[in-house]
């Protein structure tokens, strides 16, 4: 979970368009279109994940944009802890039917087995939203869908990108696989666009295509338990994380709730190829409280660790996994990714001016990039240095467990958290929780060795 934003306190922290037509002549200045004044242009979004989704969503209200959604896997079940902040719910009118459950504790416990009791300084209408993937991106596809985006059940191969793309309107050519009639064997097909938005993850061929440059990545595995009625009683409203370098060196492992189960999981980066053995003590860890289940499910899946060292090139935008914008630390990802997707396409959207105007590399790193970095940034670096001071042995991890029985560390933290900004900051309290964090510090290596 995500219980590490407390400390911000501490931070202050060639060709043209597309061809139209008008009368069934072709013009040379926009996409496909029945008259000269309804020219639209065409902006492919691959990635139907909430990132992808919310993008489109934002394209697909705009008359002078076509817009066309890539998904390869329309029921796809990514492996993720599902945790989303109540500001999301609200922010992106989430209804009660895709949050499985409403967590309002949350069990910490410490490498030699120290528990920590989060939640008492919760509000009753206050919860952080438990979900299963293929529910949550669903949904948001297909209100997407709703307002105008064509789905197509397809696999992005290749993106041919014109060597002067950066300096000219010349069109984008997507080479993909679709699937048609739930068969397993694509039919091989090519469109031209005009825009490309990158929302296809970690293993992006996106980013590949665009030359967006390499990063590390994590490895996140998860298996879905089934337990008996009366265990999953204790997770009604209830979220465990374990910390300790049995169930990983530089994460932590989870136990979150789902509709009729548990989802039980950790990750990685500096030991990717243990990830089996790491999953083996969460298990361990977990023992008795899910003991009896049943594994209905294994997933795993790459997560990115920074971003992206080009995140925009010519007229082709990243966001979400593809662009990097995963938090250390803690691994949050599906808000900053439909966050992210729809940033970039409200001011695309702005600057194509009613699809007269193609948005220049330049005006979308000035408005998209800049004003996302501006918001989250601070967030991000922050969190860097808090899992490489934590995370960095078991006596750290001691130290952060002891630390987060602070009333005020847990206030500060769910608040963070759950609005995505720190409310209620104390200068004297933050003094405290310095002094607090040392002797923590030192108590932890002490337990440790």
């Amino acid at each position: 979970m995500k219980l590490f934003l407390s400390f911000l306190a501490l931070s202050g922290a060639s060709a043209f368009a597309p061809s139209s037509s008008f009368n069934g002549q072709t013009l040379s200045n926009g996409a496909t279109s029945g008259s000269a004044l309804d020219m639209k242009y065409k902006v492919a979004v691959v990635g139907g994940g909430p990132a992808g989704a919310c993008a489109a969503e934002i394209f697909a209200q705009e008359k002078g944009i076509e817009t066309l959604l890539f998904e390869r896997k329309m029921d796809n079940a990514k492996p993720c802890g599902g945790a989303i902040p109540l500001c999301m719910v609200g922010e992106f009118d989430i209804p009660e039917t895709v949050v499985d459950r409403k967590v309002r504790r949350m069990n910490l416990i410490s490498p030699s087995g120290v528990e920590v009791d989060i939640g008492e300084t919760l509000k009753p209408d206050e919860y952080i939203g438990m979900t299963r993937r293929e529910i949550l991106d669903k949904f948001l596809r297909d209100r997407a869908i709703e307002y105008g985006a064509s789905p197509i059940n397809g696999l992005v191969t290749s993106i041919d990108v014109p060597a002067d793309h950066k300096t000219s309107e010349a069109q984008y050519t997507l080479h993909y696989q679709e699937y048609e009639g739930g068969s397993s064997v694509g039919t091989p097909k090519t469109m031209n666009v005009d825009y490309i938005v990158g929302a296809d993850g970690a293993n992006s061929r996106v980013a590949k295509a665009m030359d967006a440059g390499v990063y590390n990545f994590a490895i996140a595995f998860q298996e879905r338990i089934k337990i008996p009625d009366e265990k999953m009683a204790f997770y009604e409203e209830m979220a465990e994380m374990y910390v300790g370098d049995d169930v990983s060196p530089d994460f932590y492992g989870w136990v979150f709730p789902k509709y009729d189960h548990v989802g039980v999981g950790t990750g990685t980066v500096v030991n990717r190829p243990a990830i089996k053995q790491y999953q083996k003590a969460i298990r361990d860890r977990a023992g008795d409280k899910i003991a009896g289940g049943k594994i209905i499910k294994v997933e795993a899946h790459p997560i990115p660790e920074h971003y992206r060292p080009r995140r925009v090139q010519g007229r082709i935008a990243l966001v979400g996994d593809a662009a990097g914008y995963v938090t250390k630390c803690s691994g949050e990802g599906i808000y900053f990714a439909a966050k992210s997707g729809r940033m970039a396409a409200e001011e695309i959207v702005k600057c194509m001016k009613g699809g007269s105007h193609l948005p220049t590399q330049a005006e979308v790193e000035q408005t998209y990039l800049k004003k996302y970095d501006s918001a989250y940034g601070p967030t991000y670096a922050v969190l860097d240095i808090l899992q490489k001071v934590f995370y960095s042995n078991n006596g750290a991890r001691e130290a952060f467990v002891e630390l987060c029985n602070s009333k005020y560390v847990q206030q500060v933290t769910f608040d963070s958290y759950l609005y995505k900004t720190v409310q209620g900051n104390n200068p004297l309290d933050d003094l405290k929780l310095l002094g607090e964090t040392v002797g923590s510090l030192i108590k932890g290596y002490s337990i440790a060795q």
